[in-house]
């Protein structure tokens, strides 16, 4: 179970709830704030979402040290896992070119 805390310094700090007394590891961003994250359900996987161009998606199960960063052009409105952890859903609001992508 882990808990989880953004700033404005392009940082992530994520906490075991079982031990609040020291962070479980402090993940950074590229361009700005870390504005939300998500959860599988299984919590295998986290994506980390910064306001434009970019998706952290990192193994949390096995310690966040894996990493795949999603870059694309795009101001991010959201972002969330399928109930069965095989798609992610990146919402991304531009003027000319709004969309919506699935990753599998």
């Amino acid at each position: 179970m882990a808990e989880w805390i953004h700033t404005q310094d392009k940082t992530c700090r994520v906490w075991d709830v079982r031990n609040l007394s020291k962070f479980v590891v402090v993940l950074k961003g590229n361009l700005g704030a870390i504005r939300s994250i998500r959860f599988t359900s299984d919590v295998q996987f986290m994506a980390m979402v910064e306001p434009t161009d970019f998706v952290h998606v990192y193994d949390a199960k096995h310690g966040f040290e894996k990493e795949q960063d999603i870059d694309f052009f795009g101001e991010i409105s959201g972002v969330t896992f399928s109930p069965d952890t095989e798609s992610l859903f990146i919402g991304v609001w531009d003027h000319t070119y709004g969309s919506l992508l699935q990753l599998n």
